[in-house]
């Protein structure tokens, strides 16, 4: 069986960004992650105004990505599926952040976007790799004879769970669970790990 494994990023398998960067700047405005608010466009046009308003730049952000570490277990959990299958990380965040925490991961395969960026280091817009890219990506490896399985922790993510051959919700907030209860939910990496396996053969 020829399959593939796809996976967030952030809230699986790292803390989120920006609630780390809002924690260390206090500015709760940037809690709000697409947890919150399902529109990406209106997410980033909100954070971005923000950054304007206090004067942060992207090294401010990178300064902080520099200190997150993975969530217990992450890494190990990517081996164990790395010894079964193949594993694309399909993100939202930005390659000018994922850099430091690709190096901690074992440089996995990411799909993600790109921040556009002026000479002074301030973020004025973004570009995403394609519209309902994690989505599009299930469909592509589909179109590749691949199975795919899936797991994530917000709306984002929802293009990629129903359109996989399986998905799980990892560790999500109520709200979510509640608006698609059909979506079956684990909460650590020993569950899901029992709910890949035999799809892993």
């Amino acid at each position: 069986m020829f399959h593939i494994v796809t996976l967030d990023l952030e809230g699986v398998l790292v803390p989120e960004i920006w609630i780390e960067f809002a924690t260390r700047t206090g500015i709760d405005e940037l809690r709000l992650t697409t947890r919150d608010i399902p529109n990406y466009d209106e997410l980033m046009t909100h954070r971005l105004k923000i950054l304007d308003q206090r004067g942060l730049t992207l090294k401010d952000i990178q300064d902080v990505i520099q200190t997150i570490k993975p969530f217990e277990g992450a890494l190990d959990f990517l081996n164990w599926l790395r010894v079964r299958t193949q594993v694309v990380i399909l993100s939202d965040t930005f390659k000018q952040f994922a850099g430091p925490l690709m190096a901690q991961l074992g440089y996995p395969t990411i799909l993600c976007n790109s921040l556009e960026v002026n000479d002074q280091g301030v973020l004025t817009g973004w570009q995403m790799r394609q519209p309902d890219g994690k989505r599009r990506a299930v469909e592509s490896f589909h179109n590749m004879g691949l199975k795919v399985y899936a797991s994530g922790d917000s709306y984002n993510d929802l293009g990629m769970l129903t359109h996989a051959d399986k998905g799980w919700f990892f560790r999500p907030p109520a709200s979510i669970v509640e608006k698609h209860p059909t979506i079956p939910v684990v909460q650590t990496y020993q569950e899901l790990q029992k709910e890949l396996d035999p799809f892993l053969i």
